[in-house]
């Protein structure tokens, strides 16, 4: 899906940098309730993905807590491919699972996260090894 791409790109980078024991790096085309079913038993999550805000230039890397994502579908869960990830954790964590209390989000700006596409945009691109530092230094 073109830019939403980007975060298989940081991730297969990460994999060629040294991380401390304990890190896992994966590659998950869901969300919500698969995505909140995988960091079962994890304390920290980090999740790399493309985002469109309009507020910020294309490929700009934004690091910020999930808890500041705008929750769109709060309390809507008519159905599992409408509950997005933080609406999920909620649900897990009211059932009593073992979740990250911290999960934090290296988000890139995106206009084109809907365009069916192998490549990235160049502006998308060249904003992959930015989105490798701030992970890095988040670890």
């Amino acid at each position: 899906m073109g830019d939403d791409g980007v975060g298989w790109r940081v991730a297969e980078r990460l994999r060629g940098h040294p991380l401390i024991p304990g890190v896992e790096v994966d590659q998950l085309a869901g969300g919500g309730i698969g995505l909140m079913e995988r960091l079962i038993g994890y304390q920290r999550a980090v999740i790399v993905d493309a985002i469109y805000t309009g507020k910020f230039p294309i490929g700009s890397v934004h690091v910020f807590g999930l808890e500041e994502l705008e929750n769109s579908f709060a309390g809507h869960l008519g159905s599992a491919h409408e509950t997005n990830l933080r609406t999920a954790l909620e649900l897990g964590r009211r059932l009593g699972v073992a979740l990250p209390e911290i999960v934090t989000v290296v988000a890139i700006e995106s206009q084109y996260v809907y365009d069916f596409s192998e490549v990235l945009s160049p502006a998308v691109a060249a904003s992959v090894e930015g989105a490798v530092q701030a992970v890095l230094g988040l670890l």
